[in-house]
């Protein structure tokens, strides 16, 4: 689990797979309303608050994306009222939590590579099905190779994950962060391009 603020009332947290998997959660489940997922939602507040004394009571909005090969994003908003008490208000603020749940889910498959050597293996194991798939973004000294909408069949996906994650590591990163701050090196099908360009 990765905790970022991204504004004084406003955190993003990535949750890996992995982590649901320990809490005995599976995707679907966070589609419910169960008790462990509500147990997982106070563990990541436990841990917004002792690592970015983010503390929360009262409304919070709260929006999870489901990012098919990288796990989830929450995106936790406070209320603005959360702390706010006024003369008029003679309801206490008792330490609960009043969720706004969105749930939203992308087929955007996202990576990140130290060395472009490692996209260039990759993107020659990838050619044989993924030529017309891929951008390539160069962002902090790292590379990012995103499929937007990748739509294959399901031993294909498979077999994309686990060669993307023999490479590589999932990104949290929004490809809204990459188009606007990363340097956009191949804008499309790059994989095809890579192996054009680099031969093994």
């Amino acid at each position: 689990m990765r905790l970022e603020r991204l504004n004084p009332d406003k955190i993003r947290i990535f949750l890996t797979f992995d982590d649901l998997v320990e809490r005995g959660i599976s995707k679907e489940d966070m589609w419910q309303d169960i008790p462990k997922v509500h147990e997982l939602f106070n563990d990541m507040m436990d841990q917004a608050y002792q690592e970015l004394d983010f503390e929360v009571s009262g409304p919070v909005a709260v929006e999870v994306f489901n990012l098919p090969a990288q796990g989830m994003v929450v995106i936790v908003t406070r209320g603005k009222g959360s702390f706010d008490s006024s003369e008029d208000d003679h309801e206490e603020h008792d330490d609960f939590y009043e969720l706004e749940v969105t749930l939203d889910e992308s087929d955007d498959v996202l990576f990140c590579f130290k060395e472009l050597e490692d996209v260039i293996q990759l993107a020659h194991k990838l050619n044989s099905f993924l030529q017309e798939e891929g951008k390539l973004y160069q962002y902090n000294d790292r590379y990012f190779l995103l499929f937007e909408d990748l739509i294959l069949d399901d031993s294909e996906y498979e077999l994309t994950i686990a060669l993307l994650s023999e490479f590589a590591e999932p990104s949290m990163l929004s490809k809204y962060i990459l188009d606007e701050y990363g340097h956009k090196i191949i804008e499309n099908n790059a994989i095809q391009v890579l192996c054009q360009h680099f031969k093994l």
